[in-house]
């Protein structure tokens, strides 16, 4: 996988690096990668490849109907290994396992999409309509569709468990990945988003932050 500098993505990265929007603070990012192995990355892609093989060959015997069952297809395995090859280069001191990153994979519809972003971007789509034409949402489409042709994509959500998820940080409220693969273009665009509790930020006690969560609605892990 190779990192792709792409100058849509520009505008959408500045605007959501760091956006303060008095209690909270949302940090998002949008990543282009070419699914073209670099030599280290067919090193792990082989041995992801063997994980979910051993995995399949175990469970035949024990567990006929289990989820990954699917993944017997190459192009599925194919599919999943470029998505796993993805997050470590988005999170690069983690460490996935294929077997373990499928259960937090799940395909999307684009409108999925949009319900999530209306939902916990609501609040920096009307910061960002205050400097730009046009919505956050449309903007951020636009830009996706330059670079990989979006009503080719297939598009996935990465929702693991608390312990699981290398994107949360102290104070985070919530937090989502989205991919759009392009499999013609070989190609795949990362949409990662947190929300932060500027309590966290400027040094509340842990047990101060549960209680402002608590007493206001947050959570950490949203159900997708």
């Amino acid at each position: 996988m190779k990192f792709l500098e792409f100058t849509p993505l520009d505008s959408i990265n500045f605007f959501l690096d760091d956006l303060n929007l008095g209690e909270s603070t949302i940090k998002g990012s949008l990543e282009a990668y070419s699914c073209k192995h670099t030599s280290m990355d067919r090193k792990l892609s082989f041995s992801l490849e063997h994980e979910i093989l051993g995995y399949l060959s175990q469970s035949a015997d024990s567990d006929p109907s289990s989820p990954l069952e699917y993944l017997s297809s190459r192009s599925s395995r194919r599919t999943l290994i470029y998505l796993v090859l993805t997050l470590g280069h988005m999170y690069p001191d983690y460490d996935f396992s294929a077997v373990q990153a499928h259960l937090f994979f799940r395909e999307e519809e684009w409108d999925s999409f949009r319900q999530i972003f209306d939902t916990y971007l609501f609040e920096a789509a009307k910061e960002w309509s205050l400097l730009n034409d046009g919505s956050l949402l449309e903007s951020m489409a636009k830009a996706i569709d330059e670079v990989i042709k979006l009503d080719e994509c297939e598009v996935y959500s990465y929702n693991p468990d608390f312990e699981g998820d290398p994107s949360i940080e102290k104070g985070a409220i919530w937090s989502f990945n989205f991919f759009f693969y392009n499999r013609k273009l070989k190609r795949i665009v990362s949409f990662r988003c947190c929300c932060l509790s500027n309590l966290a930020i400027d040094g509340l006690p842990d047990e101060e932050i549960l209680e402002e969560g608590e007493d206001d609605g947050l959570f950490i892990n949203m159900d997708m």
